[in-house]
């Protein structure tokens, strides 16, 4: 076995809190996460075969926008993309992430507070993205009390395929190249795999193809439940972390401006959930594995871990709703709105 801390931790071995400090980690943190805006982007039409394309505009985030007393905004969370830091080692670039597991207190609504388990103090956890090809590496920190890991979706060796546990206290480093492109996920592998991921041990991973997709305005929603009283059965539901928070307050978008979803299916204990949007159809690009759509619905089943983009326009203003098709999960916090405004 190698000897130097550095390999141990590239080769995803957990190291002791004084290796940790030698190597000066101890103290990762979030990362900065680059949020999705109207920064030199561009809006193809909703025609979706049409060639010309107009300035994107994306509504900006209202300063007043409620969040969680932990800080959690599932407003923020679903522009925010965490694209790491660049560093440049040997002649080649490595795209370089920095994930803390810790403990935190969510206020789900008026009357339940939980304690979730979480990635970088959120649930989900950031979003992560590259472009495929990039040298990924991931410095995991585990300060949450419990033996934690994480576990990346895509191709990559078995040395860091994140199934050995990482102990309270001790961190590794996971280290592949991104690919295939596409829409993919990460989540603790630590037994039992469905508490870590109910807990809030999840989040995306977003791998751009080599020619970038169409510009759109970009969005994540990931569904979750949460199983209050532990009997391996959800009381609650939620888009991006909080029970209700987009019928609240609804998601605001253009009208005629090309909306591109990146959707997760994150429920434990549910064997499948439909998403479902009113109104309108959507085009999909199954697991974001394809450049063309291969079929259009307005309503789409998913299985736990399975993930989609969705792309679709809305030709009226107004208020539109989206939640799954099981009433229960909808009825139970999983459920949202789109605030169409109009061009002019």
């Amino acid at each position: 076995m190698p000897k130097n801390p550095l390999l141990l931790l590239q080769q995803g071995q957990p190291l002791s809190r004084r290796k940790l400090l030698a190597l000066g980690l101890a103290g990762v943190g979030v990362t900065g996460a680059a949020l999705a805006g109207g920064n030199a982007l561009r809006l193809a039409l909703p025609a979706l075969n049409k060639k010309r394309t107009l300035p994107a505009r994306v509504p900006p985030v209202a300063s007043d926008t409620p969040a969680d007393p932990s800080g959690l905004n599932p407003m923020t969370v679903l522009r925010d993309f965490d694209y790491g830091t660049i560093k440049q080692e040997n002649g080649r670039a490595i795209r370089e992430f920095r994930i803390v597991a810790e403990n935190s207190m969510l206020q789900l609504n008026s009357a339940v507070s939980y304690n979730t388990w979480t990635f970088n103090n959120r649930v989900p956890g950031p979003t992560l993205r590259a472009k495929e090809g990039d040298r990924i590496r991931v410095l995991f920190l585990n300060q949450g009390g419990h033996s934690h890991s994480m576990h990346f979706h895509g191709f990559h060796r078995s040395e860091v395929d994140g199934v050995r546990p990482v102990r309270h206290g001790a961190a590794t480093i996971y280290e592949f190249d991104a690919e295939p492109f596409g829409v993919h996920l990460y989540h603790c592998h630590t037994e039992p795999v469905t508490r870590h991921i109910s807990k809030g041990l999840y989040g995306m991973f977003i791998i751009d193809p080599p020619e970038a997709r169409p510009p759109a305005d970009e969005m994540v929603l990931m569904m979750a439940g949460y199983d209050i009283d532990e009997d391996r059965k959800n009381e609650l539901y939620a888009f991006n972390g909080l029970p209700d928070y987009y019928m609240m307050h609804p998601i605001p978008i253009y009208q005629n401006q090309l909306i591109r979803l990146y959707v997760l299916n994150m429920i434990e204990f549910d064997v499948a959930a439909t998403f479902h949007l009113h109104a309108n159809m959507f085009q999909v690009y199954r697991t974001g594995r394809t450049l063309t759509p291969t079929e259009q619905t307005d309503v789409i089943t998913m299985g736990t871990a399975e993930r989609h983009i969705l792309e679709f326009s809305f030709r009226y203003p107004g208020k539109y709703m989206f939640h799954p098709h099981q009433d229960e999960m909808a009825e139970h916090g999983c459920m949202g709105q789109f605030e169409v405004m109009g061009s002019a």
